[in-house]
């Protein structure tokens, strides 16, 4: 295990997540006007209900079920009887469904902004980073599908689980768990939490204002009256 493989997978996930925090923090205070999602319907409309709806339900798909595929304690999956090999089995059909629908949906929006003139003059660089990003994060999320399926004994898989327990609860000895794994799956790794990096400085700082949105369904009715 060499230095960069310890500081990427040992001490960069703490970066990460110290920059996504910090950095959501300083913007809501600092630049409250740009927090926003910046929606695009009012300058071209085509494509884009379509494109949106495909990719908010994959990546909300894939967001919890890496959430809780990756963050539930072995021992859990152990008492209920579900196998390595079978959590693995799981694991590439719904990544691979909800990968797939995100993709597509990321697709549509990518190319909507990039052929249209008049949508790609309001588009900033932000913008077609965070695209592109999440577009390489899910095709190499894809491709481990591929990598998993030539050894199905959910390994790998385990090794994984171990290695973002152990991030999450500051355990040291992260980084060796994963020495060993395809290149595919810590290039994905990478990828993801460098999301969390850029996350503070791009529009996907509205998906903090959607959890407080949740308020909102318990809200009484609003009732508007017609002026006489």
């Amino acid at each position: 295990m060499n230095t960069w493989h310890q500081f990427l997978f040992g001490i960069y996930p703490y970066i990460a997540l110290t920059v996504f925090l910090l950095g959501s923090l300083v913007r809501f205070e600092r630049e409250q006007y740009s927090w926003k999602s910046d929606s695009s319907q009012l300058v071209v409309k085509s494509q884009l209900r379509l494109g949106s709806m495909l990719f908010h339900i994959g990546i909300l798909g894939l967001f919890f079920g890496h959430l809780v595929g990756l963050l539930t304690p072995v021992s859990v999956w152990d008492t209920v009887g579900v196998t390595h090999s079978l959590k693995q089995i799981v694991a590439m059909t719904a990544g691979g469904v909800m990968g797939f629908v995100c993709l597509t949906g990321l697709v549509i929006l990518l190319y909507r902004r990039l052929t249209s003139d008049r949508l790609s003059a309001n588009t900033t660089w932000r913008d077609k980073l965070v695209l592109l990003w999440l577009l390489v994060t899910v095709v190499l999320g894809l491709a481990t599908i591929y990598v998993s399926s030539s050894h199905m004994d959910g390994e790998e898989m385990l090794k994984l689980m171990q290695w973002a327990q152990h991030v999450v609860t500051f355990r040291g000895g992260a980084a060796a768990i994963i020495a060993d794994v395809s290149w595919v799956f810590k290039a994905h790794l990478f990828m993801g939490m460098s999301l969390f990096v850029i996350f503070p400085f791009t529009r996907l700082v509205h998906v903090w204002s959607g959890f407080g949105a949740v308020g909102y369904l318990g809200r009484a009715w609003q009732l508007v009256r017609p002026r006489v």
